[in-house]
């Protein structure tokens, strides 16, 4: 992969990956967190949910671990206006230092993996501490053609219980799931159509080109299967 090319693309969009604040709440619903918390944001790519985080929880502290020092620029940006109490940096989301009380991951914990990387966390966590991450998952039902292309890379994936299993073999207790489908993709793909279309008309070269196919192929199949194309966001806590 020309990272490069990729980081032309997705630097200043406003998420690096499918989900809401409807999501924040709905952790935040089942956890009862609130005041001078500690949370941890492990791969916060651009700070979108990093600033829903820390606009929700008032009085707590916020830490934003990324390796890609484009969005780390962008996500200090975005979470200034709330000063020191958030802070956005490089760092290695295996070493979130802690304790936290949350530690959310929207879509990167496959780069450790389930098991392994909630195994790692328990540590970071403090006592009564929650994990928050979302994971490809399969739905129900026939794959279309389409589903099964947009997954072919991710070989991990596993239907809901696969996931569980990864939780429990971890140690740790499934507390709620929430499925991310639809308008969630949609609120990451928008901007990354309007971005691939304005490079597009830049006389982009052969890298920059493929790199914006494999980007458009990458929505055209979400949109021919946006109902069995999702992540699950799940609630966990060690047992």
């Amino acid at each position: 992969m020309d990272w490069d090319a990729f980081f032309k693309i997705h630097n200043g969009l406003p998420r690096e990956g499918p989900g809401s604040p409807e999501d924040v709440d709905w952790v935040l619903a089942n956890t009862g967190l609130s005041g001078a918390i500690s949370v941890c944001d492990a791969g916060c790519g651009p700070g979108a949910d990093l600033e829903t985080l820390a606009d929700r929880l008032p009085e707590a502290r916020l830490l934003g671990l990324e390796m890609h020092d484009g969005f780390v620029a962008s996500a200090q940006k975005r979470c200034a206006r709330f000063g020191d109490r958030v802070q956005a940096r490089l760092g290695d989301m295996a070493e979130p230092g802690g304790p936290h009380d949350l530690i959310w991951c929207a879509g990167a914990l496959y780069f450790l993996g389930v098991t392994e990387g909630l195994k790692t966390w328990r540590s970071a966590l403090a006592p009564s501490g929650f994990v928050a991450f979302s994971e490809p998952v399969k739905l129900r039902g026939e794959m279309p053609q389409a589903a099964r292309e947009f997954w072919e890379e991710y070989r991990g994936i596993t239907d809901m219980a696969g996931i569980e299993a990864r939780v429990a073999a971890a140690g740790y207790a499934l507390l709620g799931t929430r499925l991310i489908i639809g308008q969630g993709w949609e609120s990451y793909y928008a901007p990354l159509r309007q971005r691939i279309a304005e490079l597009r008309v830049a006389d982009p070269d052969p890298a920059m080109t493929e790199m914006l196919d494999m980007n458009a192929r990458e929505i055209a199949l979400w949109e021919a299967a946006p109902e069995h194309i999702a992540y699950a966001l799940m609630l966990v806590r060690p047992k």
